[in-house]
């Protein structure tokens, strides 16, 4: 068990640092989770890496939030709705099976590293400082986004900042720093019903939530040392990943 515990702890001080500059952690650290504990439900092992998910988004969301400023009254609008409906997506998966929805996903990314990788200065740059804000748009993304995180989970992140980017033309700084804030918010509403059900592991939960926390804090460090072009190539490394890794579920497992 001891080497089970070390071994979710490197993987979840990687997911930290993942997630903190592009998202998508949760591509690490789910499957890990299931391989390594698979006789336990689907659903109390989710809930035990919504804890190291929520220290990891939150030192990420501190280190953003100093070089992004965003308004109170959207931060409050967008958290709520992201969770309310990540509890709501959480106790979704805790009445039935999600594996349907992964040709779905499969689908989904193909189309974003496509959009990604030949829009070429997508997120390079804020696109919309001339135009203002719809409050619509982005609370929509929210609720979409946050029943999904709830519920699959995995690539949450990733498409928080594309949608940011691509329907409210923020640039990648911009967008990591809303969606660290509106996930940390989706990570608090799946605790919560985690929380209610009983369905978390503390002794793994714990060890893992301080090697999060420390990748997260580093590699939102150093996402903003290096700016909009590394996070750029490092989300199209993302994506690319997720749909290998969601190619061989879909089509080989």
């Amino acid at each position: 068990m001891s080497s089970t515990i070390i071994i979710l702890c490197c993987i979840a001080f990687l997911a930290g640092f993942v997630d903190a500059i592009v998202g998508g952690g949760g591509l690490i650290q789910t499957p890990a989770g299931i391989i390594l504990f698979p006789n336990e439900p689907i659903s109390r092992v989710i809930g035990s890496l919504k804890i190291p998910s929520f220290t990891g988004t939150f030192f990420a969301a501190r280190q953003y939030l100093k070089k992004v400023k965003i308004p109170r009254t959207r931060l409050l609008l967008f958290t709520s709705i992201a969770f309310i409906a990540a509890f709501t997506g959480s106790y979704c998966l805790t009445m039935v099976s999600n594996s349907f929805m992964k040709p779905v996903i499969f689908i989904v990314l193909v189309l974003i590293a496509i959009y990604t990788y030949t829009n070429k200065s997508l997120g390079l740059q804020i696109q919309n400082s001339h135009l203002p804000f719809n409050g619509y748009k982005g609370a929509l993304i929210c609720l979409v986004i946050g029943f999904y995180d709830g519920f699959i989970g995995p690539g949450a992140g990733s498409l928080l900042v594309l949608a940011f980017i691509s329907t409210l033309g923020f640039d990648f700084l911009q967008a990591n720093a809303y969606a660290k804030t509106v996930n940390l918010a989706t990570n608090m509403g799946s605790i919560l019903l985690f929380l209610l059900k009983g369905s978390i592991i503390w002794s793994i939960a714990l060890p893992m939530a301080v090697c999060n926390a420390m990748g997260g804090f580093l590699g939102s460090k150093f996402a903003i040392a290096k700016g909009n072009k590394f996070i750029r190539t490092f989300f199209l490394m993302v994506i690319i990943a997720t749909l290998c890794r969601l190619g061989y579920d879909v089509f080989l497992h």
